[in-house]
């Protein structure tokens, strides 16, 4: 009985081993057999950029990758990984390095200023790691580079200063009564890659246009005083102030105009802090009616007729998500689609390539997979498409089917109004009489 019994406990033992055994190898077999790519996401939530668009494009970014993190790619689990830049290019550096060698990631994405772009970029590409840009705009972050890792399917910076020159030259006449070469117009930049490259843009475009460049100076977008420039604008007297800053930079300079009673017919801005309307509103009150800003389209401006039909569904549930996060906002800024758009683009498009057609997620694999991107006109929120200059070109891994738009705040809402193909309402310009800054 007892050697019968020893016998059957011995036999339920080695049942449970194996059972047990059994067990553990599923378990391993299951984590070898799950797939994920982790992606590292640096953007500015705390310094004086994130209240320039850096936050709402991270917001932008984040509801995006929340979505897939749902559904998973081909496959694939998605991990986001995010990391604050604190809006100082060393902090950016510094953290796009710890989260690719520290954390594992497989790549990174985001990036709002191009004054960390240029320096991330060429980290990133020393480390043959794969980057995503989001939002900067600086044509230096390729020109002449040599990437085969860094892609960014968001306009250049000499794109915005070359856009709203157009606009004023193609109205000066209508608008201003005046010819191009009698428009007197000045240009003032912060004096960061993002200032220096739309500046380009801008002198190049008023050469061409013939326009009387009375004024073309850069400064510290981290400046205490900016009356010394005023001061300076006041003498030149332009017809046209094109301004390339961030914020708070841009609400001081203004409230410094203000003060000293400079005048001016028109103002274009160029992305950054002027896509962030709730912003000027808060540091300009009324006055921020009627100013101008170049920036990709408003995700809720683009023309949806002509648009992929599987996006505006999409559109709708990102200002649903952002209305949860952010309500009562009185305009959605472009910010947000920005960071939303370019970020559905690498999930959408690139990412499902990569795994079916290059066997994973590697950055090879990535690189492969954004070199073979062809979106056409109308095949994202943004309106434009997405094709990448190749290795071997001046300006490899930058989208060249990119461009900007012209819009205009009035009465709390925001509306295209160059191109014309693009243009939703004729713009009001110059500045009405009577208003703070008009020079009628």
């Amino acid at each position: 009985m007892r050697v019968r019994r020893a016998a059957r406990l011995v036999r339920g033992l080695l049942v449970a081993i194996s059972a047990t055994g059994l067990m553990a190898s599923a378990e391993a077999q299951e984590k070898a057999q799950e797939k994920k790519i982790k992606i590292g996401v640096v953007f500015d939530l705390t310094g004086p950029l994130a209240g320039g668009g850096s936050e709402l494009n991270y917001v932008g970014a984040k509801i995006i990758l929340d979505h897939f993190a749902k559904t998973g790619v081909q496959g694939y689990k998605i991990e986001a990984v995010y990391a604050d830049a604190q809006s100082k290019p060393d902090i950016a550096i510094n953290e796009s390095v710890r989260l690719l060698e520290q954390e594992k990631v497989d790549m990174v994405l985001g990036f709002f200023s191009s004054a960390q772009c240029v320096p991330v970029a060429a980290r990133v590409e020393q480390l043959k790691k794969f980057m995503w840009m989001t939002t900067c705009i600086s044509s230096a972050v390729f020109n002449e580079k040599g990437y085969k890792y860094v892609f960014r399917p968001q306009a250049s910076g000499d794109q915005f200063g070359m856009m709203t020159i157009d606009f004023i030259a193609q109205n000066a006449k209508a608008k201003f009564d005046k010819e191009p070469k009698d428009l007197r117009v000045a240009i003032i930049h912060e004096d960061g890659a993002y200032g220096v490259d739309v500046s380009r843009g801008n002198e190049a475009g008023a050469k061409k246009a013939g326009f009387n460049v009375v004024m073309k100076e850069g400064y510290s977008a981290t400046a205490p005083d900016l009356s010394a420039l005023v001061t300076k604008l006041k003498r030149a007297k332009p017809d046209v102030i094109f301004h390339t800053g961030y914020n708070p930079d841009i609400t001081l300079l203004l409230r410094q105009a203000r003060e000293q009673g400079l005048k001016f017919g028109a103002l274009m801005g160029h992305g950054a802090g002027y896509g962030v309307y709730e912003k000027l509103k808060e540091g300009m009150g009324a006055d921020a009616t009627y100013i101008f800003n170049a920036d990709p389209i408003s995700i809720w401006l683009a023309n949806q007729k002509t648009m992929d039909p599987k996006l505006p569904p999409v559109i709708k549930m990102v200002g649903e998500e952002f209305d949860k996060i952010r309500p009562g906002v009185a305009i959605r800024s472009a910010h947000v689609g920005i960071g939303a758009s370019n970020t559905y683009v690498f999930m959408n498009d690139v990412l499902p390539r990569a795994i079916k057609k290059y066997g994973g997620v590697d950055p090879d694999a990535l690189r492969k997979a954004a070199l073979d991107t062809d979106i056409p006109e109308g095949g994202t929120m943004l309106g434009f498409g997405v094709k990448f200059y190749g290795e071997g070109t001046p300006m490899a891994g930058q989208n060249e089917r990119s461009f900007p738009v012209v819009i205009q705040y009035i009465d709390d809402k925001s509306s295209v109004v160059w191109p014309k193909s693009q243009a939703q309402r004729e713009a009001v310009l110059p500045l009405p009489k009577g208003t703070t800054y008009s020079n009628q």
